[in-house]
């Protein structure tokens, strides 16, 4: 970890989990910069080690404030995050039948933009017209009526699901996804409200880039904190929606392919893109985690890498000058059009079927975005945060559903 900070020119330092200033992109820095100037920024701006550019507040980035919550430093898919499972079916045995699982999953989960035909049950949906700020968003009922539809949804980009082997040599499942449309329609509305406050109360903080802030004890402040909060809940809904499902086509397969009953143990789920009041240095403060996992001394976390390359199940050893985070991935190194540049889609198929992998998607004119040569190095990521986490499991991709 180093520290960036001119004092004729930074409001705040920017502590950053590379070996040095050579090993972050300009234009995250130069970001982060910007963000580290804003008043509210309590001790310091923290960059994870996946840091990149991001909109308004670089991806791997953790803010703490006091007193305001920030809608763009959590982002518009608001809850995005990770769930894992493992699985008492042996990997060697999993990948005879691997193309079916993939195959199955890629059927019966909708991914990229489709959605269910069919209105899907939800007690948290049903309830969501008692909320106290419930009239606060825009089209709610609209809005609403639409995310029951998305219960369940993978999405796209780098949203996925992973069949994977332990170092045991044990089937795991592991997958990404966020709050979907829902989240989205809440961020948008709320940086507006937050960038015409800012106009009238902080003109100054109108730039381009600057993040646009609600005080946390006003009427503004007080909805989206609750709008973000049901949408957290939400993202949890939907990717336990789809575990859920992973797991019982596993149970089929191994059932009908394997002759074998399939088995799940140590469930871990985890947001990435939130907001959450905490205590850090004896005071109380929202920290926004951007692209950044809570991690918390002995709290268990999850750190994909990208398509094909090495995850992760690590435990937080609650370090004070990240506000107890971690990266959350392996962080991008070409953007995606830079990727689809350099990576022919070709060559990263190629390369799946050299590490044997199998990949499940419906539209492959893309797929060169998510090449693993398209992200940083993950065993460079978990290099750099070793005093963050401890890696408590390292898992393989054996097949991939992505949107």
């Amino acid at each position: 970890m180093f520290v960036h900070y001119e004092k004729e020119k930074n409001g705040k330092p920017i502590k950053i989990w590379l070996e040095s200033g050579k090993d972050i992109e300009e234009g995250c820095l130069e970001q982060a910069k910007e963000v580290a100037n804003l008043p509210f920024v309590f001790k310091w701006l923290a960059l994870m080690p996946d840091t990149h550019f991001g909109k308004g507040m670089p991806i791997g980035g953790v803010l703490a404030t006091k007193d305001v919550i920030v809608p763009y430093a959590v982002g518009m898919d608001i809850g995005c995050g990770m769930s894992f499972v493992e699985t008492n079916i042996l990997a060697s045995e999993a990948q005879k039948v691997m193309s079916t699982l993939v195959q199955k999953t890629l059927e019966e989960i909708p991914v990229g933009k489709r959605k269910h035909s069919v209105k899907q049950h939800s007690e948290l949906l049903d309830e969501a017209n008692k909320l106290e700020f419930y009239e606060a968003l825009p089209n709610v009922s609209e809005t609403i009526e639409y995310a029951y539809y998305q219960i369940g949804t993978l999405g796209g980009g780098n949203h996925f699901i992973e069949f994977q082997e332990d170092e045991k040599g044990y089937l795991c499942i592991m997958l990404h996804s966020g709050s979907r449309h829902l989240g989205a329609s809440i961020c948008t509305h709320f940086d507006k409200v937050a960038k015409a406050a800012n106009e009238k109360w902080y003109s100054r903080l109108q730039d381009e880039n600057a993040l646009a802030f609600l005080p946390i004890q006003s009427e503004e402040g007080e909805a989206y904190i609750e709008w973000m909060n049901f949408a957290l809940q939400y993202a949890h809904l939907n990717r336990c929606t789809m575990l859920n499902k992973a797991m019982e086509i596993t149970c089929e397969v191994a059932r009908q392919e394997l002759n074998q009953k399939a088995e799940f143990k140590n469930p871990i789920h985890c947001h990435h893109n939130y907001a959450q009041l905490e205590t850090h240095y004896n005071e109380h403060v929202y920290v926004h985690r951007k692209g950044a996992t809570s991690a918390k001394n002995g709290e268990l976390g999850i750190i994909p890498g990208a398509m094909g390359s090495k995850s992760y199940i690590t435990m937080g050893l609650g370090n004070k000058e990240s506000f107890y985070s971690s990266s959350h991935g392996a962080g991008r190194n070409f953007s995606r059009t830079k990727a689809k540049a350099n990576f022919p889609a070709k060559e990263v198929l190629k390369d799946l079927e050299n590490q044997n992998v199998t990949l499940g998607k419906t539209n492959l004119k893309d797929v060169a975005e998510e090449s693993r040569h398209a992200y940083k190095d993950i065993d460079q990521v978990m290099q750099n945060q070793k005093e963050l986490v401890t890696i408590v499991k390292t898992l393989r991709t054996l097949g991939v559903v992505k949107g």
